[in-house]
């Protein structure tokens, strides 16, 4: 009788220490899912200088929302600078991710 205890303690302990292993296992590839291509709501602002007229605004800032990885929001955002010229003004447009 003994020796059939002994042999379900030791099956039970086994079967505790996989499942711990597993649990483990399991939440550390969720979280490593999550981290690495988690997509979020970035900021991206864009400061427009103008230049060639007196009387043009110093500095006007756009902001807008872009869904992405930070890697894909940040491309995105600096994707938007730009330099323009018209009738003599200078529009410079410079983007960042906030």
């Amino acid at each position: 009788m003994f020796v059939i205890f002994t042999t379900r303690f030791q099956n039970a302990v086994k079967m505790k220490k996989t499942f711990t292993s597993l649990s483990i296992l399991i939440a550390a590839s969720c979280g490593v899912f999550l981290l690495s291509s988690c997509t979020r709501e970035f900021t991206c602002q864009c400061k427009m200088t103008y230049a060639g007229d007196p009387g043009l605004p110093e500095v006007t800032l756009r902001e807008y929302s872009i869904k992405d990885t930070k890697k894909g929001a940040e491309s995105k955002c600096k994707a938007n600078s730009a330099s323009y010229e018209k009738d003599g003004i200078t529009t410079v447009e410079d983007c960042d991710l906030w």
